[in-house]
Parts: structure tokens; C-alpha cells; sequence
């Protein structure tokens, strides 16, 4: 049944009768649609002894199906000007493309083909292992993943769904076999967990009757629940050093868990973490450790409020011997915001940012469709692009002053450097 409309971008959503949800939205600044398929089957359904299936699947989903070799998926998108692409983050496994509107049918069915009927051929798997392989000792001899990878195992623990390596280790993925991806494939990319969201210069309920015909008859049980639980705030600071003393820059990664994306001091968070330093080149953290100090390649924060409390980190990527320097002008900069909470001025100019900048990312169909899912995901509404800028204006300076201190103790901070860094800090 399609819903009602409303102001705004105003889609229309649908629920098939076995689960599927679309999510259908008219643009006509192209004669184009893009598609964006998302399963609830992202890394943090991986089992914790066998990490690194999720994203193992995201890389050989579309190599192949019953009816068609990867060769003739690829040659069937090939001529109609297609690129598939196919990610996966913590919860969703997504595949996105853009197409012209006459060939929407069409490609609409080679891709249920695609994500029900994905075959995994040996040949494939064996090809995609490889490249995994080569990703993974990469991410190994890369200073800025070994320090953002650490600093999520150390905040959620390594074998749990938000502190696990996403792509595994070389141990996991040598075992991971055909079996092994279709096992997960079958239990997870179920129609229960599928949301489809088409952006483009086609009417919404022309876009919903062609999904009909691709997925409605579509029948598997209910995907089983995730199980994941939150973890218990820091009660003291935690340093670790991952040396890698062959490399010339130091990674520093620094951190709290922060909140739920349901939780309604969100609108809170999200000023606080723009103050902070949202913006690698703005901010308290860009403007101090950046321009004013001249000690850091890259500074910045970033919020992941989730399905549980996320992470809310700050990366910096500097010179061996402005570590020390780095971290405790960090420290400085969070404790003087904690203490004395942000100014009028930072809250309404973070509030005139973030409002104004919402149009910019719904410029594109893309942009659309990678903003409907995170509404669809997080339940925030068919009208929650109409409602942001009421919500962010509601927030006073003494809520953001309150969400500073909640969150930014250094004294609770966990904290990970990797680099040519010998030093010892506290």
C-alpha cells in the first residue's frame, strides 16, 4: 500500500506483501533513475568467529547467477551505460546503479536476479579472495586504518559487530568458502530486510509497480535478529601505539561511544560534533590544531550515532614528533568545551551550516537515494527533510554545552596512535 505524501521531496513508499519496501521519489532534473538496494546484512551480521563474510559477499554478489556469468551481467550493464556498484558498512549491504528511464524495467529485473539468485561461482570466489587478500595487508601497512580499526576494537572489543575488522583477517577469509557466502546470502538478502529506493524522472507509482514485478513474488523466511549489544562508556583513558616505524606520518585516533541515532539528544550531538570540528578546515580542532599550531596534515571529528551508541572520534594525522603536542592540544580543546559549552555565535553559525547545507546533498539522484535509505534505516519519517531544520533550530547552547559534558572527558578517552611513533603517551 503506498503511503501519503508530504512536503519537501515528498516520496512515496510501498510495502510489498512479502516484506520488500520501496521507497519511490520524482526527480526530473535528469532522464535518469538510480536504484539503491539495501539489505540489513552488514558486518555486524557476520559471526564473530568468521568476520569478514559480509564483505566477501559484497564483492562477489553480483559475479554471477543461476542464469547469467558474471560476463553477461557485466556486458548486459556494459550496453546499456550501467556501473553496479556494491558496498557494505556496518548494518547494510548496498548496490547502487543509475539508469536511463527506458531501460528502468530491465534493469530492475537484472538486478532481483542479482541479489536473489547470486551463485558465487568457485572460479569467482577464488578471484575475489585474492583481492580481498591484497586489501587486507594494505589496510595492514596503512598507518590511518591501523589507528581507526584499533580505536573501534578497543571501544566495542574486537569480535564485536561494531569493533571487528570489516573485512576480516587473512586467516578468516582463506576460510571463507562458496558455502560459506551462500549460507549468509540466503539467511540475510531476504525480502524482509530489502529497501529499494528509486530516484529519478519516473513517476512513483510507475517505479513501485516495476519493482512489484521483480521482487513480489519473491518468497523466504524472516531474517533472524541481530544480536548486538551496546557496551559500557570508558571510566578511564586508554592509549595504545601501534608502531610502524617505516612509515612518515603518525595516525592518531581518539574516541568515546557517544549515543543512539534515537536518541532525541541527537540534534544536540550533531551541533556539538560540527563545532567541534565537523570539517577538516573548520572547527575548534581545524582552527587550533591546524591553522593556529601548524601540526597536523588532517584534523577532524566525526559523529556515528547508531543502532547503538556509535562512536564519536576525532583523527589527526601529523608529524612523529607532534604526537604529544596533538593529543594534549586535544584534550584542551574538548575540556574547554565541556567547561564552558559552545558560544552563541558557533551554535547559530553550526545551525546555519548544517540547514543550508541539506540542499546541497539532495542535488543529485544519488544524494536522494542515499538519504532515503538513512530515513527508511533509522524510521525517521517520509517528511524528516521538511522537519531537520525545525529540529536543529530547537537546540539551545545549554543542551549542546550539556551533550559536551556527557561525552568529551579525556580522562575517559580511549586512544590509539599508529605511525613511526616511539614515545609514550598518557
Amino acid at each position: 500500500m503506498i503511503g501519503a505524501a508530504h512536503r519537501g521531496l515528498a516520496p512515496s513508499r510501498a510495502t510489498l506483501d512479502n516484506g520488500v519496501v520501496v521507497v519511490a521519489k520524482r526527480s526530473r532534473a535528469t532522464p535518469a533513475v538510480t536504484l539503491h538496494g539495501a539489505f540489513a546484512a552488514g558486518v555486524a551480521f557476520d559471526h564473530p568467529d568468521r568476520p569478514g563474510v559480509a564483505h566477501f559477499v559484497s564483492r562477489t554478489i553480483d559475479r554471477g547467477t543461476a542464469a547469467r556469468s558474471a560476463e553477461a551481467i557485466a556486458e548486459e550493464l556494459d550496453r546499456r551505460g550501467v556501473s553496479l556498484a556494491a558496498t557494505v558498512n556496518r548494518h547494510m549491504l548496498s548496490l547502487v546503479c543509475t539508469c536511463l528511464v527506458e531501460d528502468l524495467a530491465a534493469v530492475i529485473e537484472l538486478l532481483a536476479d542479482v541479489v536473489r539468485n547470486a551463485a558465487f561461482p568457485a572460479e569467482e570466489v577464488r578471484t575475489r579472495r585474492g583481492e580481498i587478500v591484497t586489501m587486507i595487508r594494505q589496510d595492514d601497512d596503512n598507518p590511518a586504518t591501523a589507528a581507526s580499526e584499533g580505536l573501534l576494537a578497543d571501544l566495542y572489543g574486537p569480535t564485536h559487530g561494531y569493533g571487528r575488522r570489516p573485512r576480516g583477517s587473512l586467516e578468516s577469509v582463506d576460510a571463507i568458502d562458496r558455502s560459506a557466502l551462500a549460507r549468509f546470502h540466503a539467511a540475510r538478502c531476504v525480502p524482509g530486510s530489502l529497501s529499494l529506493v528509486m530516484v529519478g524522472d519516473v513517476e512513483p507509482s510507475h517505479a513501485i509497480d516495476a519493482a512489484a514485478a521483480a521482487f513480489a513474488d519473491w518468497q523466504a523466511p524472516p531474517p533472524p535478529p541481530l544480536e548486538l549489544d551496546a557496551v559500557a562508556p570508558q571510566t578511564s583513558r586508554r592509549v595504545r601505539v601501534i608502531p610502524m616505524m617505516k612509515k612518515a606520518q603518525a595516525d592518531i585516533a581518539y574516541g568515546f561511544t557517544s549515543l543512539r541515532r534515537s536518541d532525541p539528544a541527537y540534534y544536540a550531538y550533531w551541533l556539538m560534533n560540527n563545532i567541534l570540528g565537523q570539517y577538516s578546515l573548520g572547527g575548534r580542532l581545524g582552527h587550533n590544531i591546524r591553522e593556529r599550531q601548524g601540526m597536523a596534515y588532517y584534523v577532524f571529528s566525526a559523529l556515528d550515532a547508531n543502532v547503538i551508541p556509535g562512536p564519536l572520534f576525532i583523527r589527526a594525522g601529523v608529524s612523529p614528533a607532534n604526537v604529544d603536542r596533538t593529543l594534549a592540544s586535544i584534550d584542551e580543546e574538548l575540556t574547554t568545551l565541556a567547561a564552558d559549552g559552545p558560544t552563541e555565535d558557533e551554535l547559530a553559525e553550526s545551525k546555519q551550516y548544517l540547514i543550508g547545507s541539506m540542499p546541497r546533498q539532495l542535488e543529485t539522484n544519488a544524494g536522494i537515494a542515499n538519504f532515503l535509505q538513512a530515513v527508511e534505516f533509522f524510521g525517521l519519517g517520509l517528511d524528516y527533510d521538511v522537519r531537520v531544520p525545525a529540529l536543529l533550530q530547537a537546540v539551545t547552547r545549554d543542551e549542546v554545552h550539556e551533550a559536551a559534558r556527557r561525552t568529551l572527558n579525556p580522562g575517559r578517552a580511549t586512544i590509539v596512535v599508529a605511525g613511526p611513533y616511539s614515545g609514550q603517551p598518557t
